[in-house]
């Protein structure tokens, strides 16, 4: 099996749904998880914004003229060992409203080598 192959098998992609009006305390659940991955050194973090969504309770989820509402979606491309790791340090977030975790093929860009290295600058 080659590095870049190794590289493949292994990296993941982690989704975290939320939306712009979940708090966790005194903080926006985005920016907390946002933060957390930073300090966990993750290769990098994106926030999504939708348009439109709604999850289990059926609650719709979008742009109102008063406040923003809408579904949020952070994503983190790493190795699964460190994405599950730094998962388990979500346990006490209040107001994810799911995570999953899915395979991803790394075939370029500057982050790839920070993933197969496990590490950031």
């Amino acid at each position: 099996m080659t590095k870049e192959t190794n590289v493949a098998d292994q990296a993941k992609l982690l989704r975290i749904y939320t939306d712009e009006a979940a708090y966790f305390g005194d903080r926006k659940v985005f920016e907390l998880v946002a933060t957390r991955a930073r300090d966990a050194k993750m290769a990098g973090v994106t926030v999504l914004q939708a348009l439109f969504g709604f999850g289990r309770s059926a609650h719709v989820h979008r742009r109102h003229v008063l406040e923003d509402d809408q579904s949020l979606v952070v994503e983190i491309v790493d190795r699964e060992t460190r994405l599950r790791r730094f998962v388990a340090t979500l346990a006490d977030v209040k107001g994810i409203g799911l995570i999953t975790l899915e395979t991803v093929e790394i075939i370029g860009g500057e982050a790839a080598a920070f993933i197969e290295q496990g590490e950031v600058e």
